[in-house]
């Protein structure tokens, strides 16, 4: 933000220079980014007044202007601005100029006709601001001719350019800037005057009604001025908003761009004429809404976007721009001033949307304090009466339904000096608070401090402590040095398991990949979550960065999808990714954090297929050490393939879900080709996990191998017929092994041919045929009577 030192002064006792100033500030808190000297680069521009315009006798789109720069020379200049006249006074870069990013300009000739320099805009003297300029820069009639523009303008002097962060929008305003930099230099500062009589005996709320059908509008207040008199501000006001980067129109316009620099409240100024159905209503746009914007550029709108509008009519884009259709004219009599205050992160989304961005916009989406909105309107009206540019009607409309309250902590002032490492009395916080108009009480050693609604950033005892530690000055904070050790503490035994993970997907060829935390909400419908799913029961973020970023996620798979999309897209034809992160599970108490749980997610396709993956989540379990991990057929999971999902149980709890993914989901993410992905609880994993290192000696007796071949129904799992024949073996059966299966001819339908080689051995003696027959025959018939297998 552009803060002039000139308009600084106006509102706060400064005695050091800008530089020092900016450096005190940043000391402060407020980072500085540079302190310009508007003007600096700027030459030979003068004011000109244009005695004379002709068309160029062989261009149509130029005009040979004759140019009065003072002591009677007139000069030639030829243009292709068409938004002056004759006798308008306008900056003029003569031959040998410099303007502001340093271009030179020469005379020369344009088609054939002399021309001695050129006419400037705000935007060559470097004073465009952030709104889009259209045409030359006409100056008041009364300027002066031939002066040096830097002389005129006031380019010479100081603009302190200050980066402010998102959590101070107080600071987005001079009075703002204006209570830091006295807190700072420990001065004092003041408020601008608010007081305005209502001359005229009208009343607005017997001729205009507000209807806020939408709460993404938290305030709205309306104030009419009858008799108005449109013309160009008064110069002191023109050299102000010029200094912060704005550019003079007229003076209606000017007092809501004067008041929203001022105090950080945007406001807009309606012609009262437009409003014909003396209604204002604050609801969305339509979809597909056409609306023209005050730059003259139409923009399709759709039912995201909130509007200010006449009845149906629109007339302005809440909270970003008004409508061409009521901006302010000439000949406007009765003017109704909005001071409002809208929901930040809506403004937000509708300016990236529109690709809209405006002074306005810029502070509404840092949600700004909606009490700001009533100091706004009566500063518009105090200036309309010191103007003497029209009279204030009776009465305000206020529709403002949650009022905004002040807050209050209690903080112990031995509790900020521990926290600080410092010995600073409570006297001297109280006095730094004061400053800053959190108003402190002592009782005691605590402080009880009222927080104003404008701090928004100020909610816990850490806040208190940093603005005592940034107004009492950090350079005289004393250097603590920290305590080290070179013993190193044992690591947790979770954070051991955790590297052992890592150390097993790296094993395995897959690499580590990070993604956020934050996710859309569309993404559960991308993964094909069900509308009634527990999933979609999100945490949703107060201050998001976009509603790409709005709720934290409950599920991974939409990230490691991402993941795998981005890189499907980028022609990447074999990829290996894992991910440990968290998702966050909702509390039933809203007071209460939500749970946090940690989740492996691995995701593979090219070159692969289920058994890879498995492969994968077998190394997992083993290198975890879990004992009795089983396999069962998943079919209910809609983001996964019905027939090729499985559910990792251990101790009879599911503890993950792997397979191959949905191809309605794999489309979602723009592949066309086979992906699959593992999503395990890792504190479920580590739980049951054994880092205990056991062994046991070489076996002493030899192992016998029988084979079998079985027929049974294609529908039973290897893993049932598995368990069947370790159960039914006891501690006989060392190892099975499935060697072969076979479908075909031979086989009828709906059947299938398994073949398996099981490792009989007795840890105290060598085996005889009749002790593994024994056995043997007891594993078929469980086979036979569980599973309806049967001997081929």
């Amino acid at each position: 933000m552009k803060v002039p030192y000139n308009w600084l002064k106006d509102y706060a006792e400064i005695n050091v220079d800008p530089h020092t100033l900016g450096d005190k500030l940043t000391l402060s808190g407020s980072a500085l980014e540079e302190v310009i000297i508007q003007g600096d680069n700027i030459k030979n521009v003068v004011t000109g007044k244009i005695t004379k315009i002709e068309k160029h006798p062989d261009a149509d789109r130029l005009n040979v202007c004759q140019v009065n720069i003072g002591a009677d020379e007139e000069i030639q200049i030829v243009t292709a601005a068409t938004n002056m006249k004759e006798q308008d006074i306008v900056p003029v870069a003569l031959h040998k100029s410099i303007l502001a990013d340093g271009t030179e300009i020469k005379k020369g000739k344009m088609r054939g006709v002399v021309s001695n320099g050129m006419f400037c805009s705000e935007e060559e003297l470097g004073i465009a601001g952030d709104e889009p300029v259209h045409g030359l820069m006409i100056l008041p009639e009364d300027a002066p001719l031939g002066m040096d523009i830097k002389e005129y303008l006031g380019l010479n002097k100081a603009i302190l350019d200050f980066e402010i962060t998102s959590n101070r929008p107080d600071c987005l305003s001079i009075v703002g800037m204006a209570r830091e930099a006295a807190a700072t230099l420990r001065t004092s500062y003041k408020m601008p005057n608010f007081n305005y009589e209502a001359k005229c005996s009208s009343n607005i709320n017997d001729e205009l009604k507000v209807e806020v059908n939408d709460e993404l509008c938290r305030r709205y207040m309306a104030k009419g001025v009858k008799n108005v008199k449109v013309e160009p501000s008064p110069s002191w006001m023109q050299e102000r908003l010029l200094e912060a980067g704005v550019r003079p129109i007229n003076n209606i316009v000017d007092i809501t761009n004067f008041v929203m620099l001022e105090l950080g409240q945007p406001m807009h100024a309606f012609d009262a004429r437009q409003i014909e159905s003396k209604t204002i209503v604050v609801e969305r746009a339509l979809d597909g809404e056409k609306f023209t914007t005050l730059d003259e550029i139409e923009r399709e709108l759709d039912s995201s976007i909130l509007m200010i509008k006449d009845g149906s009519k629109s007339v302005a884009v809440a909270g970003i721009m008004g409508g061409l259709n009521s901006e302010i004219q000439d000949d406007t009599t009765e003017v109704i001033f909005e001071s409002a205050n809208f929901e930040g992160t809506n403004i937000r989304v509708s300016s990236k949307k529109l690709n809209l961005r405006s002074e306005s916009s810029s502070r509404f989406d840092k949600d700004i304090d909606p009490n700001l909105a009533k100091l706004a309107i009566d500063r518009a009206c105090a200036l309309i009466c010191e103007l003497g540019c029209g009279e204030v009607m009776e009465g305000t409309i206020d529709v403002y339904n949650a009022v905004k309250e002040e807050g209050s902590i209690t903080v112990d002032s031995n509790w900020i000096n521990k926290f600080l490492g410092t010995e600073i009395s409570k006297e001297e916080m109280k006095s730094a608070l004061d400053s800053l108009d959190l108003k402190a009480e002592l009782q005691g050693d605590d402080l009880v401090i009222t927080i104003p609604t404008f701090r928004i950033d100020i909610a816990i005892k850490e806040d208190i402590a940093e603005e005592v530690a940034r107004i009492y000055g950090y350079d005289k904070i004393p250097t603590t040095i920290f305590k080290v050790s070179t013993e190193r503490e044992p690591k947790h035994k979770n954070e051991l398991l955790n590297d052992k993970v890592i150390e097993v997907m790296v094993g395995s060829g897959i690499n580590q990949s990070i993604s956020y935390s934050f996710v859309s909400p569309k993404v559960f419908d991308k993964v094909n979550i069900p509308a009634d799913s527990e999933l979609r029961n999100v945490v949703k973020i107060k201050n998001p960065l976009g509603e790409d970023y709005s709720v934290m996620r409950t599920t991974t798979l939409p990230s490691i999808m991402e993941s795998l999309g981005r890189n499907y897209s980028r022609n990447n034809d074999y990829v290996r990714l894992f991910e440990i992160g968290r998702v966050y599970i909702p509390n039933e108490d809203e007071t209460k954090l939500p749970t946090e749980k940690n989740i492996l997610t691995i995701g593979i396709y090219g070159d692969c297929d289920y058994l890879d993956l498995k492969g994968i989540v077998e190394n997992v379990i083993d290198g975890l050490g879990i004992a009795k991990a089983k396999y069962v057929r998943e079919s209910e999971n809609p983001s996964y393939h019905p027939g090729k999902t499985a559910a990792l149980m251990v101790r009879n709890k599911k503890v993950g879900v792997f397979g191959e993914i949905h191809p309605d989901v794999t489309e979602n993410y723009g592949i066309d080709v086979d992906c699959y992905v593992a999503e395990l609880d890792l504190d479920a994993l580590f739980e049951a996990s054994s880092t205990t290192k056991t062994y046991k000696p070489l076996p002493k007796f030899p192992a016998v191998t029988r084979d079998i071949a079985l027929l049974c129904d294609d529908s039973i799992l290897v893993a049932e017929i598995e368990e069947t024949i370790r159960k039914a073996g006891g501690n006989l059966v060392e190892k099975v092994q499935l060697f072969d299966i076979y479908k075909g001819a031979q086989i009828p339908e709906g059947k299938k041919s398994i073949a398996y080689a099981i490792a009989y051995r007795d840890e105290k003696k060598t085996l005889e045929d009749k002790d593994i027959a024994k056995v043997h025959d007891k594993i078929l018939k469980a086979l036979e009577h569980k599973l309806g297998a049967v001997l081929r």
